[in-house]
């Protein structure tokens, strides 16, 4: 099952402000894990987020964070962030349950 993968604006700008070769592979990296089985945690890679509603998960590509929801056949992409500063992004973005 293939699920769409939208970009919120945030996301849009953060990957537009990454040097291309590290645009790629965040790029790539979305693609490989978000578009069969975004919900598929694991170790390394994807990690479903406690205690907030807002984001959901986290994907690790390299040093970037991709923060995303999983809304029924759509994944939204809410911010690609550098991991010294998730901290900062999840109190200034995320939504406590």
């Amino acid at each position: 099952m293939k699920f769409e993968i939208v970009l919120a604006p945030e996301a849009v700008s953060d990957l537009r402000s990454l040097p291309a070769n590290i645009r790629s592979a965040v790029r790539d990296g979305m693609e490989t894990y978000l578009r069969h089985e975004p919900q598929r945690v694991n170790k390394s890679r994807i990690k479903r987020l406690r205690g907030l509603a807002k984001p959901q998960y986290r994907l690790r590509v390299g040093d970037l964070r991709v923060f995303y929801d999983i809304r029924d056949q759509c994944v939204e992409v809410l911010a690609v962030v550098y991991k010294p500063h998730t901290e900062r992004w999840l109190k200034q973005h995320g939504v406590q349950k």
